[in-house]
């Protein structure tokens, strides 16, 4: 049987950023061709009909979809308990060829468990480094769930970053200031024995208050866009058949890139070619603000080769700093006093059930304040809970169906090892 040579395609690490965004366009486009050409199977001598092979990826793919809970729970299960230990054991094998890094991470683990043990003057800073530690791994651990690509995705935004924002919003304006004791906050918000004055609180002292847990939430959400980087990266090194679906969907939009004329495929390749050919500003552009596709700018930025700093720089910046900063102002202002306040006098105008809608948003904000003010064992009314109740109930049915979107995603992806392992099966025959 014939074997083809690896596709191997011109890297440019150390190539200076201007002549990058130019050769970029070019070798990849002839990269592209081979690729293309080459994509073809060849079986006993014979090339197979192009036509067939996607009729096949088709078909697998239809019949890896149906593995999921609801309609296979047994065999969703099983596969996802294999999936999990063929993953353990890529990992332990991983490991074991890093032998000294682990050794070196050990020994660090048992240094650091030391100190924090040890009692002495150094306890006061030790407490005072993990207080922020565990801040900002929070926050960035939300970050990554909301863009890493796990399952459906967290969208931890919505969930957690920015009820808080809005939390500190009404907080600072009906304390008057957002130096709110330490603790409980973060955990909880009370307001400061000694309140501001009427008017003293402003944007910028809002937002300040509220960027390290904005920015740590921003960086996570950057780190968890280097997967698809990297996969497309290391596809394009190697060579070898991509084992993604949605890097397969990007090569095929590139091949069919003059006949797109539906609105998704002409949107996805406006981001490719801003990235391609702008470079650094143009993966800033697409991060800088909420971008569904963005996935797309980190695909074909490893897919073209371009340097990890170039792409995770703008990365960081635009999602991290920009992006961040536009969700911290939009959330602020929806939240500040007056606005909050227009809109429970809109629901109250509502023709029929206004007034019945407005009653429980009324009870609702004054326990809020009477929490605030430490009165909540006094007077809080009896029932005001219930939108607060519903809220938790909707973040526990999301994270449940995060951690279902997974299980079904491993599943499948155990699914896929089988079909590879039965067409190479085929093909050897």
């Amino acid at each position: 049987m014939y074997h083809h040579a690896p596709l191997l395609c011109p890297t440019f690490e150390h190539a200076p950023q201007e002549l990058l965004i130019n050769e970029m366009a070019e070798n990849g486009k002839n990269c592209d061709q081979r690729r293309v050409a080459m994509n073809k199977e060849q079986h006993n001598g014979n090339f197979t009909d192009p036509s067939s092979v996607n009729e096949k990826k088709r078909r697998d793919r239809e019949e890896r979809q149906n593995i999921v809970l609801w309609r296979q729970p047994l065999i969703t299960l099983q596969y996802f308990s294999l999936e999990t230990l063929v993953i353990l054991k890529e990992w332990t094998s991983k490991l074991w060829h890093r032998q000294s890094i682990v050794v070196s991470f050990l020994l660090l683990l048992a240094v650091l468990v030391a100190t924090y043990y040890v009692e002495g003057a150094h306890q006061q800073y030790v407490q005072r480094i993990e207080k922020q530690f565990l801040l900002y791994a929070y926050w960035i651990g939300l970050g990554i769930l909301s863009s890493v690509g796990l399952g459906t995705g967290l969208h931890t935004f919505l969930l957690y970053l920015g009820p808080h924002i809005a939390s500190v919003t009404l907080a600072a304006y009906e304390c008057n200031s957002v130096n709110f004791p330490e603790p409980p906050y973060p955990d909880q918000i009370i307001c400061p024995d000694e309140e501001g004055t009427e008017g003293t609180i402003s944007l910028w002292s809002i937002i300040s208050k509220v960027r390290i847990e904005a920015c740590m939430w921003g960086i996570g959400t950057a780190i968890g866009e280097l997967p698809p980087y990297f996969m497309a990266r290391a596809a394009r090194l190697s060579g070898a058949e991509p084992d993604d679906e949605e890097y397969q969907e990007f090569e095929e939009m590139l091949e069919h890139a003059e006949s797109a004329q539906d609105f998704p495929s002409r949107a996805k390749l406006a981001v490719q070619r801003l990235v391609q050919k702008v470079g650094f500003f143009g993966i800033l552009a697409c991060a800088s603000i909420p971008n569904p596709l963005f996935d797309l700018a980190g695909i074909t930025c490893g897919h073209f080769l371009v340097p990890f700093w170039t792409f995770f720089g703008a990365t960081l910046i635009g999602k991290a700093i920009i992006k961040m900063h536009i969700q911290k102002i939009f959330v602020i202002i929806t939240f500040s006093k007056h606005i909050v306040e227009q809109m429970v006098a809109f629901i109250g105008a509502v023709p029929g059930i206004g007034p019945s809608l407005q009653k429980p948003f009324q009870e609702y904000l004054e326990a809020q304040r009477q929490k605030l003010h430490h009165r909540s064992e006094a007077g809080a009314p009896q029932g005001e809970n219930w939108l607060s109740w519903m809220f938790e109930k909707l973040v526990v049915v999301m994270v449940c169906y995060f951690v279902l979107s997974i299980i079904n995603s491993m599943a499948q992806s155990y699914a896929k090892r089988i079909q590879q392992r039965l067409n190479s099966e085929e093909k050897t025959k």
